[in-house]
C-alpha cells in the first residue's frame, strides 16, 4: 500500500477515536521523545476534544528539558483507546507494556521490520527518523492539521538527532525539505541545541578518557568498555556513557565501533555504529537489531562480548577485501 494510503488510514483512526495513546521504545532516544511529543502536540492542536496521551515512567537525563510525560490512568482508558507506537520496531522494546490493552494499535517506525504488527502499519526504512516520517504526515494533510511551534520543535529535535545533524544514510532532499517546514513553524535552534549539545565539565575530560583508552583489533574495530568504575570517576549517566561512540566515529580507516556499558543487573549494553559496511546483523546475533549502520545489542558477560568484538572484526576484514572506495 501507498504511503499516502496508510497515512490516510492512520488519520481516519484518529478521526474515530476520543482517546489516543502514543507510545515509544525502552531507553528512549531524541527520535522516539520527539515524535512521540511532537504528535501528540499535533494532534492535541488538531482535534482539542481529543485526549492524547504519552504515558512512560521512563527518565533521561540527557532529554530532561523535554519534560514530565502524562499520569498513568485506569485500564479501561487503555482499553477504549488508540494506540500508536512511533519509532519502535519490537514490542517486546515497547517502554509502556499496557499497549496491549489498547482497543487496535498503529505502527509509525522507520527501522528494519523485525516483528510485524499494527493495523495499518506505516513502516520506511529509508527513512532517516520516525520525526521524519510524522513530519511529511503533517506535509500530507496540512490543509486538515495544525502545526504548532511546539510540535514542530519537537518532531524538528527527533529528525535533528537521529540523522546526526543530518549526516547519516536516510538523508536526502526530503528530509531537509520536512525539516524546513518545521523550522518555519518557529522553532527556537538556538534554545534547542543549547539543549542537546551542550556537555559539563566532566563529561568533556569523559571524552578525553575515550580517546586515550579506546582500542582497535587487527582490520580497525575501535571499541571501548564503559564498566561502573569508569562511570563513578566521571559521574556519567548512562546516557552520558553511551555518547561516547559519537567520539569515536571519525577515525580513518574505522568501518566499525563499538561500546559496551556495564549495567547494574550484570547485563553488558552495546552501541553498535559502522560506514559504509552494515552492522545490524551482527547486532543481531546479540540479541539486538536496528539500522543498517546503527544498532544496539545486549552481551551478558565479557566472554560474549569478546565474541561480538571478533565478529565485528571479521566482517569488517571481509567488506574490506571485498570493496574498495571506504577510505
Amino acid at each position: 500500500m501507498a504511503a499516502n494510503d496508510v497515512m490516510r488510514r492512520i488519520l481516519d483512526k484518529i478521526r474515530e477515536y476520543d482517546t489516543i495513546l502514543l507510545f515509544r521504545h525502552i531507553r528512549m532516544d531524541g527520535d522516539c521523545v520527539g515524535a512521540t511529543l511532537g504528535m501528540q502536540a499535533l494532534l492535541r492542536a488538531s482535534f482539542p476534544e481529543k485526549r492524547v496521551l504519552v504515558i512512560d515512567s521512563q527518565h533521561s537525563d540527557y532529554l530532561d528539558f523535554a519534560g514530565q510525560t502524562d499520569p498513568e490512568v485506569p485500564d479501561e482508558v487503555y482499553a477504549t483507546a488508540l494506540g500508536i507506537v512511533l519509532d519502535c520496531s519490537d514490542r517486546g522494546r515497547i517502554s509502556n507494556p499496557k499497549f496491549t490493552l489498547c482497543r487496535e494499535l498503529i505502527k509509525i517506525d522507520h527501522h528494519i521490520v523485525s516483528d510485524p504488527f499494527g493495523d495499518p502499519a506505516w513502516v520506511e526504512e529509508e527513512r532517516s527518523a520516525a520525526c521524519e516520517m510524522v513530519a511529511a504526515f503533517y506535509e500530507a494533510f496540512s490543509d486538515e492539521l495544525i502545526l504548532t511551534r511546539e510540535a514542530a520543535t519537537w518532531i524538528y529535535m527527533g529528525m535533528v538527532t537521529d540523522s546526526g545533524r543530518f549526516r547519516f544514510s536516510g538523508v536526502n532532499g526530503d528530509t531537509f525539505r520536512l525539516a524546513a517546514l518545521m523550522l518555519d513553524a518557529g522553532v527556537d535552534t538556538e534554545t534547542l541545541y543549547a539543549h542537546l549539545y551542550l556537555h559539563d565539565f566532566s563529561s568533556l575530560r569523559f571524552k578525553a578518557y575515550v580517546y586515550e583508552h579506546m582500542r582497535q583489533t587487527e582490520n580497525g574495530v575501535a571499541w571501548l568498555r564503559v564498566d561502573a568504575a569508569m562511570r563513578e570517576r566521571f559521574s556519567l549517566s548512562f546516557e552520558d556513557a553511551a555518547e561516547a561512540i559519537s567520539y569515536m566515529e571519525g577515525i580513518r580507516g574505522c568501518l566499525c565501533w563499538l561500546v559496551f556499558i556495564d549495567y547494574p543487573d550484570g547485563s553488558i549494553r552495546v552501541r553498535l555504529r559502522s560506514r559504509f559496511m552494515t552492522v545490524n546483523e551482527v547486532a543481531s546475533h546479540y540479541h539486538g537489531g536496528g539500522h543498517a549502520t546503527a544498532s544496539g545489542s545486549t552481551v551478558y558477560s565479557w566472554e560474549e562480548a569478546e565474541r561480538l568484538i571478533a565478529e565485528a572484526d571479521a566482517a569488517t576484514g571481509e567488506f574490506k577485501r571485498t570493496h574498495e572506495g571506504w577510505m
